[in-house]
Formats: C-alpha cells, sequence, structure tokens
C-alpha cells in the first residue's frame, strides 16, 4: 500500500488547511486499516488527528473535532482532512497512513504511512 499527500504548503492564519491522500495497491472500502491522519509539529512530537474505516465511520482527536473533517473520494481512492480556523500552532509536517490501531502514531509492522507533506501557516 501507498499514500501519497498532496495540498498547499502555505496556508494563512483563519483559513480551511486541506490535504488529500491518494492510496494505492489498497482500497480504502475494502482494506482493513484505519485511513488516518497524524502530523508532527517542529520540535514536537507526532499528534493524530483522526481516521475514517472502510465502513465510512469518522473518528476525531477530541481536542481537535471542533475543526477537523475528513472525508473520502471512493472513486479516487482518496481521503481528505480539512482543518478549519487554522493559526501558526497548526504548522506541521502532515502524515496520512493506513494503521490498524484507532488513534496510533507508532509506527508497527504491518501499517503504512505517506511521506509526510510539510505545511506551514503564516501570512
Amino acid at each position: 500500500v501507498q499514500l501519497q499527500e498532496s495540498g498547499p504548503g502555505l496556508v494563512k492564519p483563519s483559513q480551511t488547511l486541506s490535504l488529500t491522500c491518494t492510496v494505492s495497491g489498497g482500497s480504502i472500502t475494502t482494506s482493513d486499516y484505519f485511513w488516518s491522519w497524524i502530523r508532527q509539529p517542529p520540535g514536537k512530537g507526532l499528534e493524530w488527528m483522526g481516521a475514517i474505516m472502510t465502513s465510512g465511520s469518522i473518528y476525531y482527536n477530541p481536542s481537535l473535532k471542533s475543526r477537523t473533517s475528513i472525508s473520502r473520494d471512493t472513486s479516487k481512492n482518496q481521503f481528505t482532512l480539512h482543518l478549519s480556523s487554522v493559526t501558526p500552532e497548526d504548522t506541521a509536517v502532515y502524515y496520512c497512513a493506513a494503521v490498524k490501531v484507532l488513534g496510533t502514531t507508532t509506527r508497527r509492522d504491518g501499517d503504512y504511512w505517506g511521506q509526510g507533506t510539510q505545511v506551514t501557516v503564516s501570512s
């Protein structure tokens, strides 16, 4: 399974950050993973943001839930992250991942991660 993040590298404060993860080698509707978004701010640890299951059920980190939306396009085998009202504290490397454990930020055998994409929030 390969995952590739795409989206703008620079977002202005108060805007909405939108990233898409394109999946190949597996199906977001049949491959049994939690299709997840994880980020790492500079100098900090990994933070799980949310995930969508093959069933379409969605789970969010409670601390981000009010600003986060995850959706999918099954025809394109993609899932998308929207993070609203961003601030400079949302500057991070954003990863999409296919993981077996909901909420994990640990890379385990059998999990798959994208290479990550840098998003900077700045005016």
